[in-house]
């Protein structure tokens, strides 16, 4: 089993193809982690999420949405707190950024659970979850005592500058992680904020670290090697969720398969399934990641084992 834990939030999403900061928002189920169980259960994985969701209508859909893709929600707490909303804004090349309404909602008040089931393999984590307290203390708790346990961890910082009052401490709170992480995950745009390199991080822990780089493909960053694949060429609605496809891919495609088992042609086959599962994400609007059946009917057989 995988649990993938972190928050889960509404997304404010404008409508229309030209839309201004005025237009029509649809609202539809978000939040990295949340994202990255959905598309983890599509994919066919056994996934569990484990996070605090509102009791709100909000926070029932959220749990509605994990029940319809699959994914168990009986490590989900649950409070009377509102839902987090976060405000998208879409630019002409489908990439989004956001405005976060956070204070005092329910993922925010997430305890450390006493422990998770015997059968979970690895443990992903990331976004708001691990820069907003006091939650991100004990899912940061959560991340030490799972990779002592010998768990899988993958890390997506997914940085969301507005919601980290001080950027110093959290680059140090960072580096802090990675000696727990086996599989550190981000985007190009986060490894700028970030300000480190590829070659560092791995020195402080992770076994790789897949860099996401947009229409330029995803690369991935070992102690001995470095493999590209070409990202696939879509119509873009827009990017929303398609770095947390790319965390789903990954974790669904390396199956049992320790991080530092794979060879360079392992890497390039799990890479090339991330790009196509996030290449279907982006094709419709908001965070709507792949079935399996879908990457089948575009010529992928299921999860690439190298």
């Amino acid at each position: 089993m995988i649990v993938v834990a972190g928050e889960s939030l509404i997304d404010l999403v404008p409508e229309g193809p030209a839309a201004t900061p005025l237009s029509p928002l649809t609202p539809r189920p978000g939040g990295g982690p949340y994202n990255t169980a959905v598309a983890l259960g599509r994919l066919g994985a056994e996934v569990a999420f484990c996070s605090r969701v509102s009791t709100d209508a909000f926070g029932e859909a959220l749990v509605a949405g994990l029940r319809a893709a699959g994914v168990s929600d009986r490590l989900v707490q649950r409070g009377p707190e509102p839902t987090t909303l976060a405000v998208a804004s879409v630019g002409a090349d489908g990439s989004a950024a956001y405005g976060f309404y956070v204070e005092g909602t329910a993922d925010r008040l997430f305890t450390l659970p006493e422990r998770l089931p015997e059968e979970v393999r690895a443990v992903a984590f990331g976004t708001c979850s691990l820069a907003l307290e006091p939650g991100a203390g004990a899912y940061e708790a959560l991340l030490r005592r799972e990779a002592e346990r010998g768990a899988l961890t993958l890390l997506d910082p997914n940085i969301r500058p507005g919601l980290i009052p001080d950027g110093a401490a959290y680059r140090e709170r960072f580096a802090g992680w990675l000696p727990y992480v086996s599989l550190l995950k981000l985007s190009e745009e986060d490894a700028a904020w970030l300000g480190g390199s590829p070659a560092a991080w791995l020195e402080r822990g992770p076994a790789a670290v897949v860099l996401t780089r947009g229409g330029a493909g995803l690369t991935v960053f070992t102690s001995s090697f470095e493999v590209t694949v070409p990202a696939v060429r879509v119509a873009v609605a827009d990017t929303i969720g398609a770095g947390d496809t790319v965390n789903a891919a990954l974790l669904h495609g390396l199956g049992d398969r320790a991080v530092d088992s794979l060879d360079a042609a392992a890497w390039s086959a799990l890479l090339s399934y991330a790009a196509e599962a996030a290449a279907l994400t982006c094709t419709r609007p908001g965070a709507e990641p792949p079935y399996a059946n879908e990457l089948k009917a575009n010529g992928r057989t299921g999860r690439p084992r190298g």
